[in-house]
C-alpha cells in the first residue's frame, strides 16, 4: 500500500507534483483538510494565508500544464515558523503588543523559498519571544506533541516540529539559538538543521523593531527526511542582501564513501548536564548501527573543552545576546539585583542577571574563551567527522507553564534536573556557530521518540547531512505518530 501524502517527505511530493500524479491545490486542500480535523487539538498552525495560498498552488499547477517549473520545490505546500516575516501576515512572536505588526516584505528565507516554488499556506506556533523549549503563548495559545498530548512539543520550533510530525504541513522553517530546531525535532521524531552560523541570512527573522540578528542564532530547515534538510539549506544558504554584493556561500561537498571511512565520536551525557536512559539508549542504537557497518566508533574521543566552563560561559553569552529584550525599567532593576548577587553566584539564574547586565569588557573576555573553545573544535574535527550526542537530556516532558524555565524540572532517571541544564547540549557546539543535524533514533520504551543529534566542523553541514542521509537510508527514518498516521 502506498503510503499517505502527509506522511511522505517534501522531496518526493515535489516529485509527485512535477510529475503531475497530484497536483498543488490537491495537496494544499489535504494538508488543510489534516488542519481542520486535528489542529484543533494540537494548535500547531496559528496563522492560515489560504486564499493566497490556493491562487499560487492554481499558478504551480498551471505552469507544470505548460511544461514550466519554477524550482526544486515547485508547488509544494509548506508552512514556516511565526517568526519569519511574510508579507501580509503578522509577525508577533507570540507577544500581544506586536498584533498589528504586518510587514510588506518577506524574509530573506521565505523568499529564497518562494522563489524555489514553495506554496507557503501559514505559519506554525512558537513560544512568547521564542525563549522557552515549550510552545505557548497569550496570543495563539498551547501548542501539543502529536506524540502524546499531554508533552510539548520542545521549543522555540515546537509548531514547526508538531505540524510536521502530525503531516500538517510538507517542510518547515525554523531558527535556532538555544536548540530551537533541535530539541523539537528530537522531542517530535522529525529531522532538523542548525547551519553553521552565516550560512543562511536573518534577515526578516528579528524581534520588532530590531533588524540585526542575535549572537549565536541561526536559521535553518525541519523535515521529514534529511534530504529534505539538504535541499532547503542549499535554497536558504545566501547571505544578506548587501553582503551578497560580494560574498558567496560555498558548503564543501564531501566524497561519498563507506560505512567504514566514517570516524565518529559519542558523546551520550556529561556530568555537566547528565542525560536520561531513554535518550542515551536512542545513541546506543546508532552508535551500534554503525559500529557493525564498519565506522571508526570511540564513546572516549572528546574536544579539550572544558565542559563546566564551556556551558557557563554559553549561557553568559545567550543572556547577554537577548539582554536587549529589556525595557529600560527592567535593565534598571536588574542592574540592581546584580550589585546585590554573591561574588561567587553561579548557576543559570545567576548567569542570567550578570548576563543581562553584562559590562561590553566582560563580554569581549567571554567571547575570548569562546574562540579559543572554537580552536579545540577544529582541532577535534581533524581526527573526527562528526559527534554524537544529545539534542536534550530526556524524551518530549509533560506540560509545565509554572514559574521560571529554571524552576521547571524534567525527571532525569528519577532525579528532578532544572530544565535549563539540558541547555548545555544547545551551546556546546553552537555557541562555536558549528552545524548540527538531529535525525530520529528510534522509539523510547514509553513510545516517545528519541532523536540524536550530529555536530560537524564549521561549514561541515553537508558532512553532517550526507550521514544523515545514509543513516535514514539504512538505518531507518521518519515515523509518523500513530494517532496521525
Amino acid at each position: 500500500m502506498a503510503a499517505p501524502l502527509h506522511t511522505l517527505p517534501a522531496h518526493r511530493l515535489a516529485a509527485l507534483i512535477r510529475a503531475r500524479k497530484v497536483g498543488s491545490l490537491e495537496l494544499l486542500d489535504h494538508f488543510l483538510a489534516r488542519i481542520a480535523s486535528y489542529d484543533g487539538a494540537l494548535k500547531s498552525v496559528c496563522v492560515l494565508d489560504t486564499d493566497r495560498a490556493r491562487k499560487r498552488a492554481r499558478a504551480a499547477d498551471r505552469a507544470l500544464s505548460k511544461g514550466e517549473r519554477r524550482g526544486p520545490l515547485h508547488g509544494l505546500p509548506m508552512t514556516v515558523k511565526e517568526s519569519f516575516d511574510v508579507a501580509g501576515l503578522p509577525t508577533t512572536w507570540g507577544r500581544p503588543n506586536l498584533k498589528g505588526n504586518v510587514p510588506a516584505t518577506n524574509a530573506r528565507a521565505v523568499q529564497c523559498l518562494l522563489d524555489a516554488g514553495a506554496v507557503i499556506f501559514g505559519k506554525t506556533n512558537v513560544p512568547a519571544l521564542l525563549a522557552d523549549w515549550q510552545t505557548f503563548n497569550p496570543l495563539y495559545g498551547t501548542t501539543c506533541n502529536p506524540w502524546d498530548p499531554s508533552r510539548g512539543p520542545g521549543g522555540s520550533s515546537g509548531g514547526a516540529a508538531s505540524a510536521l510530525a502530525a503531516g500538517l504541513t510538507g517542510l518547515e522553517l525554523g531558527s535556532d539559538i538555544g536548540a530551537s530546531i533541535r530539541n523539537p525535532a528530537h522531542f517530535c521524531g522529525v529531522y532538523g538543521h542548525k547551519p553553521t552560523r552565516g550560512v543562511a541570512s536573518a534577515e526578516g527573522q528579528t524581534l520588532p523593531p530590531f533588524i540585526t540578528d542575535n549572537d549565536i542564532a541561526v536559521i535553518g530547515p525541519l523535515a521529514r527526511s534529511a534530504r529534505d534538510l539538504e535541499i532547503a539549506l542549499q535554497l536558504m544558504a545566501v547571505p544578506d542582501a548587501i553582503d551578497a554584493r560580494g560574498v558567496r556561500i560555498a558548503l564543501p561537498r564531501p566524497k561519498p564513501r563507506a560505512w567504514r571511512q566514517w570516524r565518529v565520536a559519542v558523546m551520550d551525557t556529561a556530568d555537566t548536564a547528565p542525560v536520561d536512559a531513554a535518550v542515551r539508549e536512542g545513541i546506543g542504537r546508532v552508535a551500534g548501527f554503525l559500529r557493525r557497518r564498519g565506522a571508526k566508533v570511540s564513546h572516549t574521543a572528546r574536544p579539550a573543552i572544558d565542559r563546566h566552563e564551556a556551558h557557563r560561559v554559553y549561557v553568559l553569552l545567550l543572556r547577554a545576546a537577548t539582554s536587549r529584550n529589556q525595557s529600560d525599567a527592567d535593565f534598571a532593576r536588574n542592574l540592581e539585583k546584580a550589585r546585590r548577587l554573591p561574588r561567587d553566584a553561579t548557576g543559570y539564574a545567576a548567569w542570567m542577571l550578570q548576563a543581562n547586565t553584562l559590562h561590553h569588557r566582560e563580554w569581549h573576555q567571554l567571547n575570548e574563551a569562546r574562540h579559543h573553545m572554537r580552536l579545540a573544535w577544529e582541532a577535534f574535527f581533524r581526527d573526527w567527522d562528526v559527534l554524537l550526542c544529545p539534542a536534550a537530556a530526556t524524551t518530549a516532558f509533560p506540560h509545565n507553564q509554572a514559574g521560571e524555565r529554571w524552576e521547571r524540572m524534567v525527571m532525569v532517571d528519577g532525579t528532578p534536573q532544572p530544565s535549563t541544564t539540558a541547555l548545555f547540549w544547545a551551546g556546546f557546539s553552537g555557541m562555536a556557530g558549528l552545524p548540527s543535524t538531529v535525525i530520529p533514533a528510534g522509539l523510547a520504551a514509553d513510545g516517545l521518540p528519541t532523536g540524536v543529534q550530529i555536530v560537524g566542523p564549521q561549514y561541515g553541514d553537508l558532512t553532517t547531512l550526507a550521514l544523515a542521509c545514509a543513516l535514514e537510508t539504512d538505518f531507518g527514518g521518519f515515523q509518523p505518530p500513530p494517532a496521525y498516521a
